[in-house]
C-alpha cells in the first residue's frame, strides 16, 4: 500500500483516537495535578440585644470568583497521588514501621481505601481471567463434539450469560443469593445454619463476585475457541488419532498449541475488563466488604461533592495499572510476531 493511500486510510482512525482516547487522557492527567478550592470565609460582626461578636461566614461571591478564575482548582502537583486517599505513603511508612506482623501490615494495608480497592481487584483479575479462559475452552471442546442437531440449542443457552447486561445479570444473582432466594436460602438447609449469609461475608462476597464474573464472561471465551475450533486443521487431527494419541493428547499437543493466538486475545481482554470490574460490586451492593479502582472513581464523583481531582487521581493510576498488567502479555505478544517475521 502506498504511503498516501495508507495515510487516507488510517487518518480518521487516528482522529478518533486523539479526540476520544489521547485528549482524555490528557485532561485526566492535567485535573490530577489540582485540588477544588477552599471556600473564602470572612469575619462579619453579628449584634443582638445581647450585644455584638464577630463570626465567620462563608463569602459566597468571592469563593465563585475564585473558581471562575481558576476553574481547575488550586495547582498542588503530585500531591492527590500521595495522601491517604491514594497512595497514602506517609500512612505506609507509619504501618511499616509500626505493623507487628504481615498479618497486621495486611489488615492496616486493608483500611486504606485504594489499596483495599487493588487488593479485590487483582484477586478478581487474576482468579477470574485464567477461570474464563479454561471454561469457555472447556465449553467450546464440549460443543464441538455435540451431535449436529443439539449444537445450536446447546450455543444458544451457552451465549445467554454474555447476553444479559452486565448489572441485570449482577442483580438477578443478587437476590437468588438472598436469604429468601433460591442459592441462599439452599445453602441455610444444606449447612443447617439458618443464619447464613452469603452477603454478611467478606470472603464469601469476594466469591460470588468471582463465580459471578466467570459466568458472565465465559460465554465470550467460548465463543472465540469455539469459532478457531473450525480451523483446526483435520489432517494433524487424523495424523495424531492413527499415531494412536488420546483424546487428551490431542488436546494438549495439536489443539490448544492452534489456539494460542485466541488464548492470548482473550487473555488481554479479560485482563482490561476485569481490572476495571464494576457492574457486579453495585448489582451486588457489595461496597462495603469488596470495591475497585473503578468503584472508587464512581464514588468520587457521586453524590453534590463531585471530588473530580480525586477521581482523576484514580483514573490516572487505573491507567498505569492496566499498562503494567498488560506489558508482559503485549512483549509476549511481539516477540511471537518477529520469531516469525
Amino acid at each position: 500500500m502506498k504511503h498516501r493511500t495508507f495515510f487516507w486510510f488510517f487518518l480518521p482512525t487516528a482522529l478518533a483516537m486523539l479526540l476520544f482516547i489521547f485528549l482524555p487522557i490528557i485532561s485526566v492527567v492535567t485535573q490530577s495535578l489540582f485540588v477544588s478550592h477552599e471556600q473564602v470565609f470572612v469575619e462579619v460582626e453579628n449584634c443582638d440585644i445581647f450585644g455584638c461578636k464577630n463570626e465567620m461566614m462563608i463569602d459566597a461571591a468571592a469563593t465563585e470568583k475564585l473558581r471562575a478564575e481558576q476553574p481547575l482548582g488550586r495547582f498542588v502537583g503530585l500531591a492527590n497521588y500521595f495522601n491517604r486517599s491514594h497512595l497514602a505513603t506517609s500512612e505506609i511508612a507509619t504501618l511499616w514501621q509500626t505493623a507487628e506482623s504481615w498479618g497486621t501490615f495486611y489488615d492496616g494495608l486493608f483500611n486504606l481505601p485504594l489499596y483495599r480497592a487493588i487488593i479485590f481487584t487483582l484477586v478478581f483479575t487474576f482468579v477470574t481471567t485464567p477461570s474464563v479462559i479454561i471454561v469457555g475452552f472447556m465449553i467450546a471442546v464440549a460443543v464441538n463434539a455435540l451431535n449436529q442437531h443439539l449444537k445450536g440449542l446447546v450455543i444458544f443457552f451457552s451465549l445467554l450469560p454474555f447476553v444479559v447486561t452486565p448489572l441485570v445479570g449482577s442483580l438477578i444473582l443478587f437476590w437468588m443469593i438472598d436469604a429468601r432466594g433460591i442459592i441462599g436460602n439452599s445453602l441455610q438447609y444444606l449447612m443447617g445454619d439458618p443464619n447464613l449469609s452469603l452477603k454478611a461475608s467478606t470472603g464469601l462476597t469476594w466469591i460470588t463476585l468471582i463465580v459471578y464474573g466467570v459466568w458472565h464472561a465465559a460465554p465470550f471465551a467460548f465463543v472465540i475457541f469455539y469459532a478457531g475450533l473450525q480451523t483446526l486443521p483435520q489432517d494433524t487431527l487424523e495424523s495424531a488419532m492413527i499415531d494412536g494419541a488420546s483424546r487428551w493428547q490431542r488436546i494438549r499437543f495439536v489443539v490448544i498449541p492452534h489456539l494460542m493466538p485466541l488464548v492470548t486475545f482473550v487473555a488481554l481482554i479479560q485482563l482490561m475488563d476485569n481490572f476495571r470490574v464494576f457492574e457486579p460490586i453495585v448489582g451486588f451492593n457489595a461496597s462495603a466488604h469488596a470495591t475497585s479502582l473503578s468503584f472508587l472513581i464512581y464514588n468520587d464523583m457521586d453524590g453534590e461533592a463531585r471530588l473530580l481531582n480525586s477521581a482523576a487521581t484514580t483514573s490516572v493510576l487505573t491507567i498505569i495499572g492496566v499498562a503494567i498488567l498488560l506489558s508482559p502479555v503485549l512483549v509476549r505478544t511481539w516477540r511471537d510476531w518477529n520469531r516469525k517475521v
